[in-house]
C-alpha cells in the first residue's frame, strides 16, 4: 500500500535529457518515490492511502535554487540609481556601500527581524516550484551576526515546507574593524567555522575571491579551516576578474564554482576534471548590466555540469523568481530550455552535495515534485513572468491543492 498516488501525468524525470514519461503515474511511500512510469503499466492491484489526480499535468523534480543570499536586512535601490547615473559595482564598493551597505543594516537586526524580512522572498520562490533552497551567510561579519543569519535560515526549513542547505560565507567582504588587515580577517573567519559547525549551522563554506574580496591565497586558507571540520567548499569565482579560483575550488574539489564571466580554459579544464559544477547566475550579470558571459559552450564541450540560480540579494541580484533565472540563462547566454531545467533540478542538487537525494525523479529518491500546467518542458524557460505552478510536493505531501 503506497501512501500518494499522482496519477493523469506526464513526468520530466531529468534521466537523460528531460526524461519524458507521457500518460505517467508516480506513487510515494516514506515520503520517497516508491514507483513511476506509464500510467498503464501500473501493478495490478496497486492502492494507495490518497490518489490524486493530476489533470494532464507535467510534473517534474521540485526545483533547487542553490546560490541565494536571501537572508539580510536592508534595501539598496539607492544604488541601483547611482550604477544607473554612471557609479560602478566596484566605485560603490570602494566608498563604503555594496555588501557593506547591507552588513550595517543585517547586524542591527535580530534574527527575529531577519526571519520576517525574509519570508516574503522565500515564499516567491516557493510558489515557483522550490523544494531546496540554499542560504548563504555573510551579511554580519562577526561570529553573532553570522550565526544569527544561519539561524534564521535553519528556522526558514523548520517553518516552510522547503528544504534548506545553509553555507557560511564569512570571507564575503572585509569589515570595516578590519580596514587594512585583512590577513587578521581571514584568521577571524577561520575561527568562526567550527563553532558554527559544531552548533548544526554551517553544511558548507564559500568565500568571494576577487579583487573587491579576498585573495586566491586567503581563500585558501578557508577552505582549509572547511577542510579540517569535514565541510565541502565552493567560491564566488571570477565574477569580476580571474583570480583563478576556480582552479582551487578545483583542486579542493569544491562543490560549485559560482558566476565564472571571467573564467579561464584552464579553469574550465580544472573543474571538468574535479567535477566541480558550474553556477550560473543571470541575475547579477542582468542586473549590473554586465557585458561579459560565462564561457557557456566551452562548460558545455568540457562536460562541466552547469547549474543556474536567482543569486537572490540585495545589491546584485534582488530576484525572487527562479523561472525567470531560466529564461534569462536562455536568453542571454543561450542555455538550451533543457540545459536551464536541468540547471535547476539535476545539476543544482549536484552543487548542494544532494544529488542522491533529490533533483531527479528516480526511484528511492526525496518525493519532492512540481505540477505544472504546461504543454511541455519547454515553457518553463519561456515564458516571461508567467507562473504556471498548478501544485508543490514535499516529501510525498502535497502543499496545496491543485491549482
Amino acid at each position: 500500500m503506497w501512501d500518494v498516488l499522482f496519477t493523469n501525468v506526464h513526468l520530466a524525470t531529468m534521466v537523460d535529457g528531460y526524461g519524458e514519461v507521457r500518460d505517467a503515474a508516480i506513487a510515494v511511500k516514506d515520503g520517497r518515490i516508491a514507483w513511476l512510469g506509464p500510467q498503464a503499466a501500473l501493478p495490478q492491484g496497486a492502492q494507495a492511502v490518497t490518489v490524486h489526480d493530476g489533470g494532464g499535468s507535467w510534473l517534474t523534480p521540485g526545483l533547487i535554487d542553490c546560490h541565494t543570499h536571501i537572508v539580510h536586512a536592508g534595501n539598496r535601490s539607492d544604488e541601483f540609481e547611482a550604477r544607473l547615473n554612471g557609479a560602478t559595482y566596484e566605485d560603490i564598493a570602494r566608498a563604503g556601500g555594496g555588501i557593506m551597505s547591507t552588513v550595517r543594516a543585517t547586524r542591527a537586526a535580530s534574527e527575529d527581524e531577519l526571519l520576517r524580512l525574509s519570508l516574503p522572498r522565500v515564499l516567491s520562490l516557493l510558489a515557483e516550484g522550490v523544494t531546496t533552497l540554499e542560504i548563504k551567510s555573510g551579511y554580519g561579519l562577526t561570529r553573532a551576526s553570522e550565526a544569527n543569519m544561519l539561524r534564521a535560515a535553519r528556522r526558514i526549513g523548520r517553518e516552510l515546507p522547503v528544504q534548506v542547505v545553509t553555507t557560511f560565507l564569512g570571507a564575503h567582504a572585509l569589515p570595516p574593524e578590519f580596514a587594512g588587515r585583512a590577513d587578521d580577517y581571514i584568521e577571524e573567519v577561520c575561527a568562526m567555522i567550527a563553532p558554527l559547525a559544531a552548533e548544526g549551522l554551517v553544511d558548507a563554506v564559500d568565500a568571494f575571491c576577487e579583487r573587491i574580496g579576498f585573495s586566491r591565497e586567503q581563500t585558501e586558507r578557508v577552505f582549509k579551516a572547511a577542510q579540517a571540520q569535514g565541510l565541502p567548499v565552493k567560491l564566488h569565482a571570477e565574477q569580476l576578474s580571474d583570480q583563478h579560483g576556480a582552479e582551487l575550488t578545483a583542486r579542493y574539489k569544491g562543490l560549485s564554482a559560482d558566476h565564472l564571466e571571467h573564467l579561464t580554459p584552464a579553469g574550465v579544464a580544472a573543474m571538468a576534471a574535479a567535477g566541480t559544477v558550474a553556477v550560473l547566475l543571470p541575475g547579477a550579470y542582468y542586473f549590473l548590466r554586465d557585458t561579459t558571459p560565462p564561457p557557456v559552450a566551452a562548460l558545455r564541450e568540457a562536460g562541466v555540469p552547469m547549474a543556474v540560480s536567482t543569486d537572490c540579494n540585495p545589491g546584485t541580484s534582488p530576484m525572487t523568481s527562479l523561472l525567470l533565472a531560466m529564461n534569462m540563462a536562455c536568453t542571454l547566454w543561450r542555455l538550451t530550455p533543457r540545459e536551464a531545467l536541468a540547471g535547476v533540478t539535476t545539476h543544482a542538487a549536484r552543487a548542494l552535495g544532494l544529488c542522491e537525494q533529490v533533483g531527479s525523479l528516480e526511484l528511492g529518491k526525496r518525493a519532492d515534485f512540481a505540477l505544472w500546467r504546461i504543454a511541455r518542458p519547454a515553457d518553463l524557460s519561456y515564458a516571461i513572468g508567467l507562473n504556471p505552478c498548478r501544485g508543490v510536493v514535499n516529501a510525498g505531501k502535497l502543499r496545496s491543492p491543485l491549482l
